[in-house]
């Protein structure tokens, strides 16, 4: 048994951000931002929280697939920046769309966290608990964000994806790859709640993300391109087979990079990041839809999704569309 997608869709904010608007606020420009990261644009929330984000791509991706809420037997959302604690994110999904079958929890693996969640729910559907999943990765990155630093503002957005899968027969998500080793030197970091009890006193700490920006960009260079080979293994088939690959938009830089690693891939990398900036766990689940959405594959296609971030954290999944 397979899980299959059956559905997929996203949401972002009604407000775009250029580069522009950064002008304003500290010291750069559009070409400063545009030649190092790629990224011209993105949404930033006027309110909405990420359960909302990922309420409205979960309606639009259950609606893609044909299955009401009911329907429903696990919601899983992965996210760095919920709207709270506790209760998780994917339960108050699973309020809002009505999901009444469901159980529901978020995970977080940062950047990653869609390829942890997608690999869970896999694991599920194969093993016959559940027979319909629903899967979302969503950020409002922007409630995170220090809007002085120019190194970590100008290449975050908000938005959620949704993917509806369901226990099939045919093949779906083929295999599964996953891997993650401390963070030690704190490159990516965004802190929780500080320990606050009569016992320990506290200095002032920033809530926002932190990012050494070269540390990032090595740790993902090392791991891109070998995390694509690792969900190859054992299964058969080889770059040519491959129809497209969706990898976390992170910047094109970065992607670039890859791209010049093999002249097999490069007209295969799917790249939005120019319009969305940096979504964290809603970037390969936006891309992945839009994808659909386009008809860049058909029925039948293999696509790697790739993804890699905070922890550090990386993931890859081959699926047949």
């Amino acid at each position: 048994m397979y899980g299959k997608i059956i559905g997929t869709g996203f949401y972002v904010p009604d407000n775009k951000v250029p580069n522009e608007f950064f002008e304003s606020i500290m010291e750069t420009n559009d070409e400063w931002i545009s030649s190092r990261t790629g990224i011209k644009s993105r949404y930033f929330s006027k309110g909405e929280n990420t359960s909302d984000l990922g309420t409205k791509a979960a309606e639009i991706a259950l609606a893609d697939s044909g299955l009401s809420p009911e329907d429903l037997d696990i919601i899983i959302f992965a996210t760095m920046t919920p709207d709270t604690f506790m209760p998780s994110t994917a339960c108050l999904v699973q309020k809002k769309i009505g999901a009444v079958n469901a159980f529901a929890f978020d995970i977080s693996a940062a950047c990653s966290g869609f390829m942890y969640a997608l690999a869970v729910a896999k694991e599920f559907l194969e093993n016959g608990k559940v027979k319909n999943a629903l899967v979302i990765g969503g950020e409002v990155m922007s409630k995170a964000l220090d809007f002085t630093d120019r190194g970590t503002a100008v290449l975050f957005g908000d938005g959620a994806g949704a993917v509806v899968l369901q226990r099939s027969e045919e093949p779906g998500i083929i295999n599964s790859y996953l891997g993650s080793r401390d963070d030690v030197k704190g490159s990516l970091v965004l802190k929780a709640l500080p320990v606050d009890n009569p016992f320990v006193s506290n200095e002032n700490d920033t809530n926002k993300m932190t990012m050494d920006g070269r540390e990032v960009f090595k740790f993902s260079k090392q791991v891109i391109m070998d995390t694509i080979d690792k969900v190859l293994e054992g299964t058969g088939y080889n770059y040519d087979d491959i129809k497209m690959i969706i990898p976390h938009q992170a910047n094109t830089r970065l992607i670039d990079y890859a791209i010049d690693k093999n002249d097999k891939l490069k007209d295969k990398f799917y790249i939005n990041v120019d319009r969305f900036g940096n979504t964290s766990a809603g970037s390969i689940a936006i891309a992945l839809s839009e994808v659909r959405q386009k008809k860049l594959v058909e029925a039948g296609d293999l696509v790697i999704l790739v993804g890699f971030g905070g922890g550090f954290t990386w993931g890859s999944l081959l699926i047949k569309m």
